[in-house]
């Protein structure tokens, strides 16, 4: 069993410590677990850029941990086909019918590009692994550092509704674009958004009361969509980091989701979870035990959780995920990008891993046996100095991954 040392331990201290007295990240935190316990919580810096009064960052401490939503969702919707609800096969547009007659743009990088309908239907299965065709366009951008334009809260002009998402993303097309016929390539997109509104059709509950009801309860997490009065005092606040790079306090530099639940009237699956890194760890611990066959009250079947591992894209549709990701050898399975084969120093091969937005970052590690969260709130997104501390503490966790505790 993976046991860290006292070393190790030290070593991330310091690492963090050092990250932070450096200048480097106004703060971070990591957190790591094996399928049956949390055996190391590490962090350095305070909520808000040079403000003490702030508080240090801690295990009760929120972070908005965009994109780690999509294997929420992913689960969720995983649940939903293991009860019958729900096929893999299921074309999208028979619950979500603003997804009928899509097309399927010649050259999404132009603005003037010829599209065509779309032959193929868009499939459950498409949604959970990108294959849809479903893009976030470039085009539809304030900056190039800014999420596209159905993820920020401007374009929306108080009118946050499902309706208007979908006239969002639609731009200048007739119906909702594709960068290819559902099911023939990868593209990073809107997969997980539509597939929450699915969950939210097919129940007739909010995402939200889904999630808080299957996942989030049933695991003890207190996550949520909505940034409650008790979340934001414990949130860590964004900070920016400016052209000359340095860092600023956040001062909405660039657009975001709208966090008010009072405004917010549709949740988006793709993006809007907010969490304490301890229990989104609590999440991939739990699938690391299941996949064992341990669970007492597994939310999803061995098989289900298996599926998340297993390659589900062809290999030549793998430099697609490389492309987008930077990441080198790896392909994509049921929500998770997979390595196929070890990275250096790091995570093993079969690990499922991915990323937020706003400098967070997570993997599970099933050969190793541990799963693990990270996380700064540093934007523009991909941080360089946020990157190299992960990829630090992540070389540091299993310099001695053989060594144990007596």
């Amino acid at each position: 069993m993976f046991t860290l040392t006292t070393k190790t331990k030290e070593t991330l201290d310091a690492i963090l410590a050092q990250a932070v007295a450096d200048g480097k990240v106004p703060g971070a935190s990591i957190v790591v677990g094996t399928p049956d316990e949390d055996i190391y919580f590490g962090a350095a810096g305070h909520k808000v850029l040079n403000e003490p009064s702030s508080g240090e960052i801690d295990e009760d401490t929120v972070f908005w941990v965009c994109s780690h939503t999509k294997l929420l969702t992913t689960i969720a919707g995983l649940q939903l086909i293991e009860s019958g609800k729900l096929a893999y096969e299921t074309p999208v547009e028979d619950i979500i019918p603003e997804l009928k007659d899509p097309v399927v743009v010649d050259d999404i990088s132009s603005e003037t590009s010829a599209f065509r309908p779309a032959e193929n239907k868009i499939l459950i299965k498409h949604l959970l692994n990108h294959t849809s065709g479903l893009y976030y366009s470039q085009l539809a951008k304030a900056s190039a550092d800014d999420l596209t334009l159905g993820y920020t809260s401007a374009p929306y002009n108080g009118n946050f509704s499902v309706e208007q998402f979908f006239k969002i993303i639609r731009e200048r097309f007739p119906s909702v674009p594709l960068a290819f016929e559902p099911g023939t390539g990868w593209n990073y997109g809107w997969g997980c958004d539509i597939l929450g509104f699915v969950i939210e059709r097919t129940t007739g509950k909010s995402l939200h009361e889904y999630c808080k009801e299957h996942i989030f309860e049933p695991l003890g997490m207190k996550s949520g969509f909505y940034v409650t009065p008790e979340m934001r005092e414990k949130r860590v606040h964004l900070t920016y980091r400016n052209k000359e790079g340095k860092l600023e306090r956040w001062a909405n530099q660039l657009g975001t989701i709208e966090p008010d639940p009072t405004k917010a009237h549709f949740l988006q699956g793709g993006i809007g979870l907010y969490t304490t890194l301890k229990d989104y760890l609590a999440m991939l611990r739990h699938l690391l035990l299941v996949k064992e066959g341990r669970a007492q009250n597994p939310i999803l079947s061995v098989e289900t959780v298996n599926s998340l591992f297993a390659l589900s894209i062809p290999q030549y549709l793998h430099k697609s995920v490389e492309l987008f990701s930077t990441w080198k050898n790896v392909g994509f399975g049921i929500g998770l990008c997979l390595a196929t084969e070890d990275w250096p120093g790091g995570r093993r091969k079969g690990s499922g891993f991915w990323y937020g937005w706003a400098g967070t970052y997570y993997f599970l590690d099933p050969e190793t046996g541990i799963a693990v969260v990270y996380g700064s709130q540093v934007l523009p997104t991909r941080d360089p100095e946020v990157v190299k501390l992960w990829d630090q503490l992540e070389k540091a966790l299993y310099a001695n991954a053989e060594e144990t505790d007596d």
